[in-house]
């Protein structure tokens, strides 16, 4: 009675193993490699020499002056993509408003100029994953001033590079506007390279 049941059981149990582990995957991944092969491979940016940069969807810590700044990361130091997530301090954590939040609205303050009380929230908290590589278009003109300071450029050609990188709403109508970090870093060093000061 029992080897009558668990044989068709084991059997099952095996031929859906290898349908949802191996053919349905293979599949999905072959359609997505043949369909939109940027995508799948992980939307990869690399240099001129084909060495991997980075990757579009990912956020990467800058810190140099010259350079605009990513959100905060909740995934530790250097945006780990093994680390992703947010953090668990919550809105009435005193922890996250008189640390965390204090010091991010004073960088901003003392390095970019910025007034207490039109801090944009994205400079001072992490998002949801921890990992994402956009910041908000008022985000990243309020550090036009000190990019353009640290390159010794116009301040109207930094911003021009940052509209050229903004994003707008995905189908029209998903997320907010967005700036990539890293491709509009990638886009200065390129346009405007860090010269010694005159």
């Amino acid at each position: 009675m029992l080897r009558k049941q668990l044989r068709p059981a084991v059997m099952l149990t095996l031929l859906l193993c290898v349908i949802t582990g191996l053919v349905y995957p293979g599949i999905v991944t072959g359609l997505a490699r043949a369909l939109f092969p940027r995508q799948a491979d992980g939307s990869l940016i690399t240099s001129a020499d084909g060495a991997v940069i980075g990757s579009a969807l990912i956020g990467q810590p800058f810190a140099k002056p010259e350079y605009f700044h990513p959100r905060p990361s909740a995934a530790g130091n250097g945006y780990d993509d093994t680390l992703s997530g947010g953090t668990n301090l919550g809105p009435t954590s005193a922890k996250l408003a008189d640390t965390l939040i204090a010091q991010a609205v004073d960088s901003a303050i003392k390095n970019d100029g910025a007034r207490k009380g039109s801090v944009p929230s994205d400079l001072a908290t992490s998002s949801a994953s921890g990992l994402d590589p956009h910041i908000s278009p008022a985000n990243a003109f309020l550090q036009v001033a000190r990019v353009a300071r640290a390159r010794h450029a116009d301040s109207s050609a930094v911003r021009a590079i940052v509209q050229k990188h903004l994003e707008d709403r995905q189908f029209g109508f998903f997320g907010e506007p967005r700036v990539n970090v890293l491709l509009l870093n990638l886009d200065l060093d390129h346009t405007l390279p860090v010269h010694p000061a005159p």
